[in-house]
């Protein structure tokens, strides 16, 4: 039963003070959605480039199950790590499982992230971890702590994993996302897309101005001007030459205003800049500057490992019961690596016999080669075992 217990039997550790505010459906108080003429946050092209970056790279890493250990925590496979690595939830995979929680935490849940423990009645192992539709939630709080009505269903806190985004100032255990920091951001945005489709449809202005004689009579009216276009402008064929008199009209051909005259592209920049400062994602995900190695390795070790940890220590605090146990997301492979990097340091970690030469050829992608697992050291790369071999070590004769 200690499963149960673990999932049923918590402390309430989220019982919320008497003036803990009432929270309402996100679906209804996280978007906007009833602003005449706002745009969701969800439907904004940039915002969504951001999110599924993010979502996309941390759903990438491998979840290892590890166990603290006298000379280091080493990693734990069983049925449990492969439960949560591999196939979390009926239907969905590792991947799809944390893209949708990452999601949740950034865009759809406005912070929070909800996932359902279901537990096998006969061997009382964990059956399924689903995750919930963040629209269709919405919180409630009695004096027993908080419950989450969903679809036609309760369940209490316990009974879910609560993953956290920017903890909210009065409400620590609540999270809060971008929406109101993004809103004028994602405005702005959508603005400049339905200005710059205006121009490309050349609504703003025409790119010809014909001058005509003002005292002439036969363009005082509409009917006029319009016998006049008809008879000296209009042509069956678009590339025959206008002739007309040159005492009543004059054609002039403008330059229509750009986007570089009205400084949409430097606004709209400025905009992505920002959108990207606040999403914690380089600029160049958005179209703005070029990518840089140590920008974007930067922004693994610090905005996708820090929603990492967000998901590993929430597992480990609602599902594990050993306390030598936790888990952790493994980032290795989202580095921007070449190949003479990936080589430089393999070969440096097994000059000093810290690592085998086939775990340096798992690194490169190439297959275990059975002469390639002993432990090699020194200059003249002899195994182990035949170090006491050499006459230098023994002092010669």
């Amino acid at each position: 039963m200690g499963i149960l217990d673990k999932l049923f039997k918590r402390s309430s550790w989220h019982t919320p003070s008497q003036t803990t505010p009432a929270i309402t459906t996100l679906s209804k108080a996280g978007y906007f959605e009833d602003v005449p003429n706002y745009t969701r946050l969800s439907d904004n092209p940039d915002v969504r480039i951001a999110v599924d970056k993010i979502a996309d790279l941390v759903s990438n890493m491998t979840i290892h199950l590890m166990e603290n250990g006298e000379k280091g925590d080493v990693r734990v496979k069983n049925e449990l790590s492969r439960k949560i690595d591999i196939e979390p939830c009926t239907g969905m995979t590792r991947k799809t499982w944390i893209y949708k929680i990452v999601s949740d935490l950034l865009l759809y849940g406005d912070g929070n992230s909800l996932v359902h423990i279901s537990v096998d009645e006969e061997s009382l192992l964990i059956k399924d971890l689903v995750p919930l539709d963040m629209g269709q939630i919405s919180w409630h709080e009695d004096n027993k702590g908080i419950y989450v009505d969903y679809k036609d269903s309760k369940y209490h806190m316990d009974e879910l994993i609560h993953f956290v985004l920017n903890p909210d100032p009065s409400n620590p255990w609540f999270g809060r996302s971008y929406r109101f920091e993004l809103k004028d951001i994602a405005n702005n945005l959508n603005q400049a897309t339905r200005t710059k489709n205006d121009f490309m449809r050349g609504q703003y202005m025409p790119n010809l101005i014909v001058k005509v004689d003002a005292l002439n009579e036969e363009v005082a009216s509409r009917e006029g001007r319009e016998r006049v276009k008809e008879k000296y402008l209009d042509s069956d064929k678009s590339n025959e030459p206008w002739i007309i008199p040159a005492d009543l009209l004059e054609v002039e051909q403008i330059r229509p205003l750009s986007l570089n005259d009205i400084a949409l592209n430097d606004s709209v920049e400025i905009d992505k800049r920002t959108l990207a400062g606040l999403l914690q994602v380089p600029p160049y995900f958005l179209g703005v500057g070029e990518f840089n190695r140590l920008e974007y390795n930067n922004f693994i070790d610090t905005r996708i490992m820090g929603i990492a940890q967000i998901i590993a220590q929430t597992l480990t605090r609602d599902i594990l019961l050993k306390p030598e146990w936790y888990f952790k997301l493994n980032p290795r492979s989202l580095y921007a690596y070449n190949l003479n990097d990936l080589v430089t340091a393999g070969v440096s970690m097994v000059n000093v016999n810290a690592m085998r030469r086939n775990e340096l050829r798992d690194w490169i992608g190439l297959n275990p080669d059975e002469e390639m697992e002993e432990l090699i050291v020194l200059e003249n790369y002899i195994p182990q075992e035949k170090l006491g071999d050499q006459e230098k070590i023994k002092g010669g004769d």
